[in-house]
């Protein structure tokens, strides 16, 4: 609003976010009729879903507000109830660690296996192995997870001394005036900090004063949500005024303050001086975590310390989340359990018969005594009776057979992915230069799953987009302005401001109309002109714009960088300021703008939040020129604003601007109430005009989603835009395409919604049964489905998710190839992708940029956040980050496939290769009276999975490649490995069981009839043994990997190196059983023989079924394999996929 003179309020429609209410700024959300505002795109934005987030919420009564007394903490906190200023964000303590980590550490069902198998071996009656070889395993396990734990603790701890031992400047309670340092961790709720330009805010503060005259400040809140650009923040005038008094003591000022909440973007508060009441909101409040910039000082009053800070509240990690593979490895663990269950019965049942048949033989028995001799009085020994020794046997059996549920297959996966993880970020291709940004692995625990995706659900804006916004367009009064020309840097159609002796001109240039520069120039008395000046006047007025000048080479140009919370303010300030209206100062109370080189000043006298739902008045034929010209608009693939205004009478702004001021400083139901003001105030709008604002495609987004429909992978696109501007978005980035016959749903009640989808249904299974005539016709073949397209609105998904519409919705769409979703709303998008992931086994991906898309990132099995224009937000609750949607080829084609082949191997080799070992063991027991002697030392049985055969699949898993990149990209098809679970399922699992036993039959019946009429001992064979099965396994794992390098070679040969190392240093211990056993049998020649038997036959069935598979049924891993090894890469040839176009007929809509 002008000063008392002008009285009508103008605002824009700003497709984007506004801050929460500021009811010292004037701004008055305002449409110009309902039709039009139909066709405006809603907020975007981190910002705008947190406001429609806060105002959601339960409004806080007066009870239970907090009350802050200025500069007295005593009488803020008496019984020092409110936390002080410390942080910690370490989660363990000297005397907490251990119990705590162990505890979490536990939280493993294994690992409570693996101890439970631990405690009963320290029982005399089911000691088999030493009590120190027995715990050793898992103490090793648990050591080398607590000492990863440590260190980020130790890191966390550093970090928070740094923290809370930072200085702050601390008025003195004493009334001198003078402000004096404390530690940051000694600050308290109502003491009054003054912060200098480039400090850290140490805690929330409410502002009392800055070092400019009007009471703003700038902060920069990137620590806090990401977001770069300033942001204003302002000291109410009347604490401005008073400060020396509230410094002094000599004035009482108290605040009253909602309780700490987790939303960064709400603040509802009043403050009470001299009687007065003043509201208070999140533009007053500056948040710990931000920095103070551009600002020589700023006082404030600590509202929220320590855990309490907002930044603290947020500071929680997202949910957990488990792979696929892990889930399913349950299943085979349950199976090896029932197996190992399997062996301890037959064992236990088999000793109980034994000893029933031999039950007059156990005094003298070899193995076994029934009653003890060496003392002078009878007493039974080492014998309970039948039944409790056959119980005894069982537990004797699982502490034997234990690793056949490999405990360090947990460890072993964490540091295969940890080390995936590292080649992910350090691959160039998926390194953006544009913000230099590298991917980010956020959560080491679902790698394989990039494997495994179906369907991706995508945001639009600054996902697909670049989130850069040009204004390209206008249309005023419905008159359509699109001849913009793009002006050079010094060329005599760029505006400049005269101030003194220096040229301000904007730092960004943007397109002109001739025709309306002209208009506005020459023309601007003209009803015409005065509508086109009203326009572009609320485009440079009516926004949260902060301009900056800045200097250039030349010191009489300088720059004005206009700094705001959003791409849309920005590009329409800019449009302003070419057609010549320069927003060139903004402070807490007004704005100046120079108009035509006439400069006007603005009150600022309240704000309303945006809201496309207001009335308006309008002629009919303007209301129809302004959607044409929107409709074309959106064709373009633009983003449309409406802009309207309205003319109060002194009356009506009288009326206004008291409810207003009611509503603005109540604490209770505050929201509500604004709402209310500003739906009494927003109607009878006129229409001054139409904005087209282009967002373009981001570099490589149509060849990447093309990638991916090859792949097998459908792409789904949730977006907030209108259905125009989104499906002209879906043409440019080629999910949708000529060919495509496009399914709509517009509907406004559950009985429409219903009978659309029904039509739907119907009609998707005609299009199927007329293509499979067709083809089944002409061809003889099988069906080709009809590509289809299905696009439906926010409104129609109101009445269709979490009904019984669900499954129609959920049959359509699975039925379609694309699906495109306008106007949704943040929980709308993670009703679209839990619609897939409840129904169906697919994997689903979301992946977006701005905090409205944060819910469908944490409901989708993988959550990919874009590190774009709209903040850290989709980040910091994302699994995986990265700067470019196009790196999503590379991510999941490439590094997905390879991390889910690894992985679904390694997880296979751990179940074989301690399966293998366990059979041995079964075999020679059934030979010793089933009574679980073992010929294989203790030693080698706890080191052979921790150290004999762990290296090489850590290292398989790490850098082992079954394809080139350059393949994976070539052929995209070759990610539907993983879609359909071929590296990893129950075939497989009973195929590798089967081929373990086999190769454990091998490995001790070979040496066994080899040495059976023999003088070598058991201890002799158990080393025999052990030697066969460490190297037989590594060449199985030899056998398997697909590309060789020097360190799969050391770790694979080495560990057989090493094997034979320990087993003769065992062997050379003499306090330890078999003492030089190695030796005796190592200088026969039989020893040798026998290894390269058992290499050979143990080998042999896996080698020809492996031969016969890949020559008589050759996967398309196995052909494109031999395209490589061949370099016949032209033996496929790609086809052409026809690209859609605007000049193109599109395809008719079905509705």
């Amino acid at each position: 609003m002008a000063d008392g003179e002008r009285t009508a309020f103008v605002d824009l429609l700003r497709p984007i976010a506004d801050p929460p209410v500021r009811p010292d700024l004037i701004s008055l959300s305002a449409s110009a009729t309902a039709a039009a505002s139909a066709a405006v795109d809603p907020p975007h934005g981190s910002r705008a879903e947190a406001d429609r987030l806060g105002a959601s919420l339960k409004e806080l009564a007066d009870a239970d507000a907090r009350i802050v007394f200025v500069g007295d903490p005593g009488r803020t906190d008496p019984r020092l109830a409110l936390p002080g200023n410390a942080v910690r964000t370490a989660k363990y303590s000297f005397l907490t660690f251990i119990p705590r980590n162990l505890f979490e550490q536990f939280r493993r069902l294994a690992y409570v296996y693996f101890l439970a198998i631990a405690v009963l071996n320290q029982l005399p009656q089911l000691a088999v192995f030493g009590r120190g070889a027995s715990v050793l395993p898992l103490a090793f396990v648990l050591l080398v997870t607590a000492v990863k734990d440590a260190y980020e603790d130790l890191r966390r701890h550093r970090s928070d001394r740094v923290e809370n031992g930072r200085a702050a400047a601390v008025l003195d309670p004493a009334g001198s005036g003078q402000f004096r340092p404390h530690r940051w961790k000694d600050l308290r709720v109502g003491e009054v900090i003054k912060v200098l330009a480039d400090e850290s805010i140490p805690c929330d503060m409410v502002l009392l004063a800055t070092s400019d005259p009007t009471g703003v400040a700038y902060v920069q809140t990137i620590n806090l949500d990401g977001e770069s650009n300033l942001k204003t923040r302002y000291a109410k005038q009347e604490t401005m005024s008073r400060l020396p008094s509230i410094t002094a003591g000599s004035v009482t000022t108290l605040i009253r303050c909602e309780t700490p909440n987790r939303n960064i973007y709400g603040f509802h508060a009043n403050l009470e001086v001299d009687g007065k009441r003043v509201s208070l909101g999140a533009s007053n409040i500056i948040l710990r975590g931000c920095e103070l910039k551009n600002t020589a000082w700023a006082i404030g009053v600590a509202v929220y310390t320590g855990n309490e800070t907002k930044v603290m509240l947020n500071s929680s990690g997202a949910t957990s989340k488990r792979s696929r593979l892990e889930t399913h490895m349950n299943r085979e663990t349950l199976l090896l359990s029932a197996i190992l269950i399997t062996l301890c019965s037959a064992v236990s049942i088999c000793n109980g018969i034994w000893l029933a048949i031999h039950r007059d033989e156990l005094e003298l028995s070899q193995y076994f005594r029934k009653r003890d001799y060496s003392g002078g009085d009878e007493k039974y020994y080492n014998y309970y009776g039948i039944a409790m020794q056959v119980f005894f046997i069982f537990l004797m059996a699982v502490i034997v057979f234990q690793i056949m549920i490999p405990i360090s297959l947990y460890i072993s996966m964490e540091l295969v992915r940890l080390g995936q993880a590292y080649f992910m970020i350090r691959d160039k291709n998926l390194y953006d230069e544009s913000s230099n940004s590298r991917f980010q692995c956020r959560a080491l625990n679902i790698n394989e799953d990039l494997g495994q995706i179906r369907y991706v659900f995508s945001d639009k804006t600054g996902t697909l987009t670049e989130n850069k916004m040009v204004f390209q367009c206008a249309t005023i009064r419905g008159i359509d302005y699109s001849e913009g020309k793009d002006p050079s840097p010094n060329g005599s159609d760029v505006y400049y401001v005269v101030v003194g002796d220096q040229f301000w001109r904007p730092k960004m240039l943007v397109k002109t109309d001739p025709k309306l520069v002209r208009l506005l120039r020459s023309e601007g008395e003209t009803q015409e002109g005065k509508h086109a000046r009203d326009f572009f006047l609320a485009l440079a007025a009516c926004n949260t714009i902060v301009p900056l000048i800045v200097g250039t080479p030349d010191p009489k140009q300088k720059l004005i960088d206009y700094q705001g919370e959003s791409p849309d303010e920005q590009a329409l300030v800019y449009a302003a300021a070419a057609y010549g209206y320069v927003l060139i100062e903004r402070t807490s109370g007004h704005i100046v703008i120079d108009v035509l080189g006439d400069r006007q000043r603005f009150n600022v006298l309240g704000l309303h939040e945006f809201d496309s739902i207001v009335t308006g008045r309008e002629y009919l034929d303007i209301i129809r020129a302004t959607e044409t010209n929107l409709h074309a608009y959106s064709s373009m693939g633009l983003r449309t604003l409406v802009v309207g205004m309205r003319e109060l009478s002194r009356n009506d702004f009288e009326e206004w601007h008291s409810d207003y001021e009611k509503a603005s400083t109540a604490l209770y139901g505050r929201g509500n109430s604004l709402r209310a003001v500003a739906s009494r105030v927003e109607n009878n709008l006129q229409i001054l005009g139409a904005s087209g604002i282009e967002d373009k495609l981001q570099q490589g987004v149509p060849e990447a989603i093309e990638s991916l429909r090859q792949a097998g992978i459908r792409v789904w696109v949730l977006t907030g835009d209108k259905q125009e501007t989104a499906i002209s978005i879906g043409y440019s980035c080629k999910l949708l395409t000529s060919e495509m016959t496009h399914i709509v749903i517009n509907s406004n009640s559950e009985a429409s919604c219903r009978k659309s989808l029904e039509d739907a249904i119907a009609i998707s299974s005609k299009f199927v049964a007329i293509s499979s005539r067709a083809q089944n016709t002409i061809t003889g073949t099988g069906s080709v489905r009809v590509p289809l397209a299905l696009i439906i609105d926010g409104t129609s998904l109101v009445h269709i998710l979490e009904t019984e519409l669900e499954e129609k919705l959920f049959k359509i769409a699975t039925v379609c190839d694309v699906v495109l979703c306008c106007r949704v709303a943040p929980l709308q998008k993670a009703g679209i992708v839990a619609l897939i992931k409840k129904r169906t086994e697919d994997m689903t991906l979301a992946i977006g940029d701005g905090a409205n898309d944060v819910s469908m990132i944490q409901m989708a099995d993988v959550g990919i956040g874009i590190s774009g224009q709209e903040g850290r937000q989709a980040v910091m609750a994302s699994d995986f980050a990265m700067g470019q949607f196009r790196f999503l080829v590379p991510l999941l084609l490439v590094h997905g496939h390879w991390n889910y082949q690894r992985i679904a191997y390694m997880i296979l080799y751990n179940f074989y290769r301690n399966a293998v070992f366990v059979f041995i063991m079964f075999w020679y027991v059934l030979y010793t009276a089933y009574t679980l002697t073992t010929a294989i030392t203790e030693w080698s049985s706890v080191l052979y999975s921790v150290l004999y055969t762990a290296l090489p699949t850590v290292v398989v898993g790490i850098l082992d490649k079954d394809l080139s990149r350059r393949t994976l990209l070539k052929y995209p098809k070759l990610y539907g490995t993983g879609q359909r679970e071929e590296r990893y399922n129950l075939k497989l699992f009973i195929l590798t069981m089967m081929d373990a036993i086999w190769q454990s039959l091998v490995v001790f019946f070979i040496p066994y009839l080899a040495y059976r009429d023999t003088t070598v001992d058991g201890s002799s064979l158990g080393d025999l043994w052990t030697l066969a099965v460490v190297t037989l396994v590594n060449i199985h794992l030899a056998m398997d990997v697909f590309r060789w390098n020097w360190i799969t070679h050391l770790s694979i040969w080495g560990s057989i190196a090493v094997a034979v190392m320990c087993v003769i240093l065992i062997d050379s211990i003499w306090s330890l059983p078999g003492y030089w056993a190695i030796y005796h049998i190592m200088k026969t020649g039989l020893f040798w023989l026998c290894l390269l038997g058992i290499f050979a036959a143990g080998m042999i069935p896996r080698f020809t079924m492996k031969a016969l598979t890949e020559y008589f049924m050759p996967n398309d891993i196995q052909i494109s394999r031999e395209l490589e090894k061949f370099g016949n890469f032209n033996y496929f040839t790609g086809t052409e996929i026809s690209m859609s176009t605007f000049s193109e007929t599109h395809p008719g809509f079905i509705r």
